[in-house]
């Protein structure tokens, strides 16, 4: 199976798993508007299917809601590995 990572949340939360609140996001302003919402420091994450998002600047952490817009507009459009980020995945730190 071939998941983005908030789809596989998706799944494990259906059936009972602890996870982290967070949402997914496609623009720099949405992020700034989930991470005012969470409330706190956040993680902002590149949704491609491949590994080492962490070591291509794909993973990054906020401390607040214009922090987490900046980190998005860095992110978003970014290649990691020859996939095009689309979608960050926006999640409490």
């Amino acid at each position: 199976m071939d998941l983005y990572e908030y789809e596989a949340k998706q799944i494990f939360g259906e059936y009972g798993v602890a996870l982290v609140e967070g949402e997914i996001a496609d623009t720099p302003e949405r992020v700034r508007s989930v991470a005012g919402r969470l409330g706190r420091k956040v993680v902002v994450k590149a949704q491609v299917k491949t590994g080492g998002r962490g070591k291509a600047g794909g993973v990054r952490v906020a401390e607040g809601p214009e922090d987490a817009q900046a980190k998005a507009e860095q992110i978003l459009g970014m290649d990691i590995k020859g996939h095009t980020v689309h979608r960050v995945l926006v999640e409490e730190a």
